[in-house]
């Protein structure tokens, strides 16, 4: 019998409203009550005496590149470089090579997890065939191979006909659909925001407009069909405002924003570091406010890194030819933490909510809660502890990271997935 007592932490679980000082308990993996004298005589003790034991954090964007792409991360680089970050479960994206367009594949990712991952992993399908915005995929398929949600993250469907029929099918099929919001027409070329700063850099530049078009199309296609559409990665101002609009008026819609879009702004750029080259890109101060404000009035669900790991000789060239996508699974707790915690006065709840049972919710995952009879995914955190960020010493294959050599506060001590520690504070232990 697996038992695990946690003790003398401060236990923060939102999902059910606990923030007190307290002890956690699990029986061969699980969350219970308590432990009976002759358990706890026999359980794996550990004090958490000065730190937060929280629900394991859930990330519902995460880009582990197998198969296919396993030169810049792998199942098991990956896993590890999440666990390393707190986190217990991830949803992965389905723009690996090939693609998650059909159950085979599906089944490959899930057979790989299953050897080699350390915390839990749920896959995704595409929306289209080959993600080409041409014909639909078999969603019914992908449903039954296991997928919790689909999406062609990376692209985004031009055709507002076929995205329609998209998201009818995957109502049907009790899906939601997460959209890479982005109108091709206005960015070719384009490589980070359109503004001040892509003219003072001499830079092809990116309209929110780009963004904003897309959301609002979703809206209305939300709207219409009573599907679920969830906005990736929003990064825009008026993106804010418009999704704020449609829930109040009930759109079943919603938007989550990542930790670099919040934290970092277009001007960042300054000196052509292609580190900060993403998509969406970095937008303007003004937007990092909307964002902010957004998760602390709900208009946005979530947090979710949009981990995109690509190799040092990838991102090494000059800003036009380098790859989108940034690495943040290691440093994305303590960098929320920094932002909204300590720069901005957010509760340690709310924060701990946005990384956990807010995504794990939207994708139905047993996820995300200390709740009796729930998975013992824990991790144990101080949220106070200042620590320097050094992407080479990452459990990630890759180091494409914005956050590196910056002093952020909140320090993972541990984390547990099933009752069992994956990492130490140091090292990986399974």
């Amino acid at each position: 019998m697996n038992l695990l007592w946690i003790k003398n932490g401060r236990v923060i679980d939102p999902a059910n409203q606990r923030d007190a000082a307290g002890d956690i308990y699990a029986v061969d993996g699980n969350i219970v009550d308590s432990l009976s004298e002759s358990q706890k005589s026999d359980a794996t003790v550990v004090d958490a005496s000065g730190l937060v034991v929280a629900p394991g954090l859930v990330d519902i964007h995460v880009h582990l590149r197998d198969p296919g792409q396993t030169h810049k991360e792998d199942i098991r680089s990956g896993t590890q470089a999440a666990a390393a970050g707190g986190f217990t479960s991830v949803v992965c994206m389905p723009n690996t090579s090939p693609v998650c367009d059909n159950a085979g594949t599906i089944q490959r990712i899930m057979d790989k997890v299953e050897r080699e991952a350390v915390i839990r992993v749920y896959p995704t399908g595409c929306l289209t065939l080959g993600m080409n915005g041409e014909q639909l995929a078999p969603t019914g398929q992908l449903k039954s191979a296991g997928v919790v949600a689909v999406t062609d993250d990376g692209k985004c469907v031009q055709s507002n006909e076929l995205m329609r029929r998209a998201v009818e099918y995957a109502k049907m099929f009790d899906l939601p659909i997460m959209d890479h919001c982005q109108d091709a027409s206005l960015t070719k070329g384009a490589v980070m925001n359109e503004g001040e700063w892509s003219l003072r850099l001499g830079l092809r530049g990116w309209p929110k407009a780009a963004e904003d078009i897309i959301v609002a199309r979703n809206v209305i296609l939300a709207e219409l069909t009573g599907a679920h559409i969830h906005m990736q990665h929003v990064s825009s101002a008026t993106s804010v405002d418009i999704l704020r609009r449609a829930l109040d008026r009930g759109a079943p819609v919603s938007g989550e924003a990542s930790p670099h879009h919040i934290e970092f702004i277009d001007a960042d750029i300054y000196d052509y570091n292609s580190v900060y080259k993403m998509n969406p890109p970095l937008r303007t101060q003004e937007d990092r406010e909307a964002l902010i404000e957004g998760l602390i009035d709900g208009t946005l669900c979530c947090i979710a890194t949009d981990h995109a790991p690509h190799s040092p000789t990838e991102k090494d060239q000059e800003f036009d030819a380098a790859p989108f996508g940034i690495i943040g699974l290691e440093n994305s707790l303590a960098s929320c933490l920094t932002t909204l915690y300590h720069n901005r006065g957010l509760s340690l709840s709310k924060v701990i909510g946005l990384m956990t049972h807010k995504g794990a919710d939207l994708c139905k995952l047993d996820a995300g809660t200390l709740s009796v009879g729930a998975p013992a995914d824990i991790c144990l955190f101080d949220p106070d502890q200042q620590w320097t960020v050094d992407a080479t010493k990452f459990f990630s294959k890759s180091q494409n990271c914005p956050w590196h050599g910056k002093t952020l506060k909140g320090s993972l001590k541990s984390t547990y997935v099933g009752g069992k520690q994956v990492f130490d504070g140091t090292s990986i232990t399974a």
